[in-house]
C-alpha cells in the first residue's frame, strides 16, 4: 500500500476537515519536529489553506467536526483555523470549547506565533501594558448595546482577548462575549 492510499483509507476517501469527496489532495500541516503531519483534504480546502487566501467563514463551518478528530495533524490544523476565524461568535465558542494535549498545543502554537499582536501595545486607563489572558476591572459603568443589563462599576473581566485596535478588547461580562474600550479598563 502506498503513503497516499494509506491516507486515503484512514481519511475513508474524504477530506478530513470537510468531509468532501471532491480533488482530493495530501496536505502537510507545518511543523518544527519530525512527526506524522500528512493529512487529506480536498480542492476547495487547499485553495482557502494558501498563504494570503481568505476564510469563507461558511465553508470552515465543517470545523466543528474535525477538531475533535483523533488524529493530532487535523485538530491542530483545525485549531489554526479557528484561531484565524475568531471574529466569528460559532468559532470563537469552538475555539474555547476545543481541548488538544500539551504535545498538540505546542504544534498549534508554531503555526500561530508569527501572526501574533505586532503594532501599537494595548494599554489600560492607567498605561498598564494588557495581555491575552489578562484580567481587568471595569472603571466605570458601562450600558451594553443591544442588551438589557449593565457592566457595573468594579466587574472583573477574566481571559480577555487582544484585537487588531490597540483601543479595544474582547472580554466576557454576564456570560456575554463584548469589545470592551481600554479606555475604560485597569489591570486587576
Amino acid at each position: 500500500m502506498s503513503i497516499a492510499q494509506e491516507l486515503l483509507d484512514r481519511a475513508n476517501n474524504q477530506c478530513e476537515l470537510c468531509a468532501s469527496t471532491a480533488l482530493l489532495r495530501q496536505y502537510d500541516v507545518p511543523s518544527d519536529e519530525p512527526r506524522d503531519t500528512a493529512i487529506v483534504i480536498c480542492g476547495e480546502c487547499a485553495a482557502q489553506l494558501e498563504e494570503g487566501a481568505e476564510l469563507d467563514s461558511n465553508h470552515w463551518y465543517c470545523l466543528q467536526g474535525s477538531i475533535w478528530s483523533e488524529n493530532a495533524a487535523v485538530k491542530v490544523l483545525s485549531w489554526r483555523l479557528l484561531h484565524r476565524l475568531r471574529g466569528e461568535s460559532w468559532a470563537r465558542d469552538l475555539f474555547e470549547q476545543a481541548y488538544l494535549t500539551e504535545d498538540e498545543q505546542a504544534w498549534a502554537n508554531e503555526g500561530v506565533a508569527q501572526t501574533s499582536h505586532v503594532g501599537p501595545p494595548t494599554l489600560d486607563s492607567n498605561g498598564q501594558q494588557l495581555q491575552d489572558g489578562d484580567a481587568v476591572t471595569l472603571v466605570r459603568n458601562l450600558d451594553v448595546k443591544g442588551t438589557n443589563f449593565v457592566a457595573k462599576q468594579g466587574t472583573r473581566v477574566k481571559n480577555i482577548r487582544l484585537t487588531d485596535d490597540p483601543g479595544h478588547v474582547e472580554g466576557k461580562v454576564n456570560g456575554v462575549m463584548l469589545v470592551l474600550k481600554t479606555e475604560f479598563l485597569k489591570k486587576a
